[in-house]
């Protein structure tokens, strides 16, 4: 009885991301967002290049193109590790597009900004990496 309702319990607190695809210059990857048949497709529901989906309307709190979200999906490389928020929003501290951000800055050696840091079109988890397999998109 008691393990069914520590169970109960947990439940709620475990989070399931959603998979929005890979931020990536590679048109042939079906995951990539520059792929317009698959993670890419303005038709896709919860795309982030659909303007009426969650992830892609300039109007909702977790839009990659809203410059007021704080709530933007979230980008990981192949390792798991955290790369900053993908979003328009200059302001969010995690924000790539934050000039001054440790995700945003174009001398951060965590940036997707810097060619010579995460950024670089030569590493395989680059999103400019057109051959790559780029940066894991999450929303929530």
């Amino acid at each position: 009885m008691w393990v069914l309702v520590f169970i109960l319990l947990l439940l709620p607190l475990s989070v399931h991301a959603e998979d929005l695809g890979e931020l990536s210059a590679n048109p042939y990857n079906p995951n990539s967002t520059s792929n317009p048949y698959g993670a890419g497709s303005p038709f896709k529901s919860d795309g982030i290049n659909n303007p009426f989906s969650p992830y892609g309307s300039p109007f909702s709190n977790q839009s990659v193109t809203n410059p007021y979200a704080t709530d933007a999906p979230r980008l990981y490389d192949q390792q798991g590790q955290y790369r900053g928020k993908f979003s328009a929003n200059p302001y969010d501290p995690d924000s790539t597009s934050n000039p001054y951000g440790r995700y945003g800055s174009p001398f951060s050696p965590d940036s997707i900004n810097n060619p010579y840091g995460a950024g670089s079109p030569y590493s395989p988890s680059s999103p400019t990496n057109p051959y790559g397999r780029g940066l894991r998109i999450e929303g929530k």
